[in-house]
């Protein structure tokens, strides 16, 4: 009974910062896609804030509760509806592919100073709901942390690989992005043997750190 308490709690405290974190990435996928020229994204609606727009049931919410019950919140993946982004009608495919890409972390990273804000604005504060919202805050930092350095692993097709791609020479580039169908074969066996979060922790405790010196965190 008390396992189950727990993992309700944690599924209460990180079930805001999670999907968030997940669909606004894409969202901004989009949104920057537009802005260089493709309106792909734009034209089936998925330029938008709504969560349900985004929502793809097994990445964004199954696979987040299981690695919640798993692992309590110490290691987190998921992913959402991919938003469709046609990189020929970009103005400049190749170029501007790395700031469609770059847009998913970016707004990670921005999702993560918001939750560090609030959570600062809440140090001071007492009662049950300052709690509550001081501990999905700090939810909020960790969850994008994770999410941002995640999808900038330079594997295709995170964005992290679209990134290299778009900065590699032509040849190269042409060559590195016929590996995208093994990609995701070759993180899941990351992720599954351990090797992925052994090389993620030290950037995200280094970013958490970071945020917390710059907002002042306890």
């Amino acid at each position: 009974m008390g396992e189950m308490d727990d993992l309700l709690r944690t599924i209460l405290v990180y079930a805001l910062p999670v999907v968030f974190a997940i669909t606004l990435h894409e969202a901004a996928h989009g949104y920057v896609a537009r802005m260089f020229g493709d309106t792909t994204a734009y034209m089936m609606g998925r330029i938008t804030l709504n969560p349900l727009k985004h929502i793809d049931v097994v990445g964004t919410v199954v696979v987040p509760l299981l690695l919640l019950a798993v692992t309590g919140g110490r290691f987190l993946f998921g992913w959402a509806k991919p938003v469709p982004v046609n990189f020929n009608n970009l103005r400049n495919p190749k170029r501007d592919m790395l700031w469609v890409a770059a847009a998913g972390p970016v707004s990670n990273v921005l999702q993560a100073l918001v939750w560090a804000l609030l959570a600062k604005g809440l140090e001071s504060a007492s009662g049950g709901a300052a709690q509550y919202w001081g501990q999905v805050a700090v939810a909020g930092i960790f969850t994008n942390v994770v999410f941002a350095v995640l999808n900038l692993i330079p594997i295709l097709p995170l964005d992290g690989g679209r990134v290299l791609a778009s900065l590699l020479p032509k040849r190269a580039s042409y060559a590195y992005q016929s590996t995208e169908r093994y990609g995701m074969l070759v993180l899941m066996l990351l992720i599954v043997t351990g090797v992925l979060g052994r090389l993620m922790a030290p950037l995200i405790n280094l970013a958490i750190a970071v945020i917390a010196t710059l907002f002042g965190l306890q």
